[in-house]
C-alpha cells in the first residue's frame, strides 16, 4: 500500500483541476492508498470498485449512517437484506416498464419542450443553466406532484444535500448546511405526504404512499427520505450527464454528425459518457471484513472510496480509455442501464441506481429534443468547457450558439 506523494491529493485544487491525470498513476502505482484526511482506502481500478459494489458479504453501504442519514433520513441505500429488498420493492415499478412509459414519459416531454420554448428563438444559451440544471428537477417535482414553483427550493435543497455528500473535508458549515436542509425538506414534505395519503392521485407520491409488499407499507419518514434521495440523486447527477454528452458530443464533431444523423446512437453516447465522464466521481463504502484488494489488505470496519471516475478509465478493461468513442466494442449500449451494466457510473449489484432507466429517458428525450431544436447547434466562439467538482463533476457550463427557430 502506497501514500500519496507521487500525485496530488484528492481534496487539493491541482486534483480538482485534472483528476484523470491522478486517476492513472494511482492504478498504475498505489491501487490501495490509505487517505488520512477522509479516514478511508481509495481503491482505483476497475476490478476492486466493481468488487466493493458486487460484493455485498464483503462491503456493506453502512458508511451511509453517517454519510446521508443526517441529510436524507434513513434511505434505501443503508437498508439491506430482507428490509431492503421490499423498500426496493415498494419503490422500483415506478421507475420501470408500463409506469415509466404510459405516466412518466409525457411528464418528460413535457418539462423538456418547456424549458427549450424559453430559448429556441434567442440564437444562443448556455446549456447548463438553462436547461441541465433545470430540467431533471422540474420532471422529479412533477413525477411526484409537487408545485414546480418551488424550483428554486427544490435546487437550493439538493445543491446543499450534494454539497454535504461531498464534503470530504469535513467543512462544518456545508455539515450544517445539510441538516437544516434536512429540517426545511422534512417541514416541506410531511404535511405534502399526509395530505396525500387522504387523497390519492395518479402521481408518484400516491404510488408511494399507496404501495405495500408483504404488509409492509411505507412511513411518512420513509416516503420523506425517498424524495430527498430522488430529488438529489436524480437531480445532480442527470443534470450533469445530460451537459457532459453535449460537451463530449461538441468536442468530437464526427460523432456529433453521427448522433444527429443517427439517433440510436443517442443511447451509446450517454453510455459512452457515463464511462468517460461520469457524473459521480466516488462513491463508499464500508468492509464488513478483511478484504484482499490490489496492492494489499483492506482491514474490516473501514471506509472505502471508490473511484468510480478512476475505474471506468482503467486500460485493464478498456481499450485507449482516455479516448471518448462511442463507437468502441468493449462498452455494451445495451445493457448500460441495467445490473449488468459494464460501467460503473451506476454502481452495480443490489444497489444499482433505481433510477437508470428514468435517466435514460430523460436522456433520450432530452437530447433528441435538443438536436430537433438546435441542429446547426455549435460551441460559442472562444468558448471552453471546463469541468468542475470532486465527488459529482461535470461542465460548469456549456454556451452554445444556432440558428433560431423563426
Amino acid at each position: 500500500m502506497s501514500g500519496t506523494q507521487q500525485f496530488p491529493d484528492i481534496l487539493s485544487p491541482e486534483f480538482a483541476a485534472d483528476p484523470y491525470s491522478a486517476y492513472r498513476a494511482m492504478r498504475e502505482s498505489a491501487p490501495l492508498i490509505w487517505h488520512e484526511a477522509t479516514r478511508s482506502y481509495i481503491v482505483s481500478r476497475y476490478e476492486d470498485v466493481e468488487r466493493a459494489f458486487k460484493d455485498g458479504t464483503s462491503f456493506t453501504t453502512d458508511n451511509y449512517e453517517w454519510q446521508i442519514e443526517p441529510v436524507h433520513g434513513k434511505t434505501i441505500l443503508q437498508l439491506s437484506g430482507r428490509e431492503h429488498a421490499v423498500r426496493r420493492a415498494l419503490v422500483a415499478p415506478a421507475f420501470r416498464g408500463s409506469d415509466l412509459q404510459n405516466k412518466f414519459l409525457p411528464v418528460i416531454e413535457r418539462n423538456s419542450r418547456e424549458l427549450i420554448d424559453a430559448f429556441r428563438h434567442t440564437g444562443r444559451v448556455d446549456l447548463v443553466d438553462a436547461y441541465a440544471t433545470r430540467f431533471p428537477v422540474n420532471v422529479i417535482a412533477d413525477m411526484l406532484g409537487l408545485d414546480k414553483a418551488d424550483h428554486p427550493r427544490f435546487h437550493r435543497w439538493y445543491t446543499s444535500v450534494i454539497a454535504f455528500l461531498g464534503n470530504l473535508s469535513g467543512d462544518p458549515e456545508v455539515i450544517a448546511d445539510g441538516e437544516r436542509t434536512r429540517v426545511e425538506f422534512a417541514e416541506y414534505m410531511i404535511p405534502i405526504i399526509r395530505q396525500r395519503r387522504g387523497n390519492l392521485g395518479d402521481d408518484l407520491l400516491s404510488t408511494l404512499c399507496a404501495a405495500e409488499v408483504d404488509g409492509v407499507r411505507m412511513s411518512d419518514e420513509d416516503i420523506k427520505a425517498f424524495c430527498s434521495l430522488l430529488l438529489a440523486a436524480g437531480g445532480e447527477t442527470t443534470d450533469k450527464a445530460i451537459a457532459a454528452i453535449f460537451a463530449n458530443l461538441l468536442a468530437h464533431p464526427e460523432q456529433f454528425a453521427a448522433v444527429r444523423e443517427d439517433r440510436s446512437l443517442v443511447d451509446r453516447a450517454f453510455a459512452e459518457t457515463l464511462r468517460y465522464t461520469p457524473p459521480v466521481h466516488m462513491i463508499m463504502r464500508q468492509t464488513a471484513q478483511d478484504v484482499e484488494v490490489s496492492g494489499g489488505t483492506i482491514p474490516a470496519g473501514a471506509t472505502v472510496t471508490c473511484l468510480i471516475g478512476a475505474a471506468n478509465r482503467d486500460p485493464g478493461h478498456y481499450k485507449e480509455p482516455d479516448s471518448f468513442d462511442i463507437f468502441r466494442d468493449d462498452l455494451t449500449a445495451t445493457t448500460a442501464f441495467s445490473a449488468a451494466a459494464d460501467h460503473l457510473a451506476f454502481a452495480l449489484g443490489r444497489h444499482f441506481c433505481v433510477g437508470a432507466l428514468l435517466a435514460k429517458a430523460e436522456v433520450e428525450i432530452g437530447v433528441n429534443q435538443l438536436l430537433d431544436a438546435m441542429p446547426d447547434m455549435r460551441l460559442a466562439d472562444g468558448a471552453e468547457v471546463v469541468e468542475q467538482g470532486v465527488f459529482t463533476r461535470g461542465p460548469k457550463e456549456v454556451p452554445v450558439v444556432f440558428t433560431p427557430a423563426a
